[in-house]
């Protein structure tokens, strides 16, 4: 896929290997993205918005999510 640009990674959440929810496939392209608000969209702040971790399973597509803690 051409807007990853790291190579795909195992992941570990609480010491349990991730595995895709949909194909069970253990290798993701890690993204860090942003939480955008309508609000912040409003007045050009999103910066100010939270980000979250999305890691794609490499076989399928799927998108998990993960806000940190």
């Amino acid at each position: 896929m051409g807007v990853f640009k790291s190579d795909p990674v195992q992941v570990k959440i609480v010491d349990q290997p991730l595995l895709c929810q949909i194909c069970r496939h253990p290798s993701f392209w890690r993204r860090n993205v942003q939480l955008n608000t309508r609000t912040a969209e409003l007045f050009s702040i999103e910066w100010t918005d939270s980000s979250a971790v999305a890691y794609v399973c490499v076989r399928c597509g799927y998108i998990h999510w993960f806000v940190p803690t």
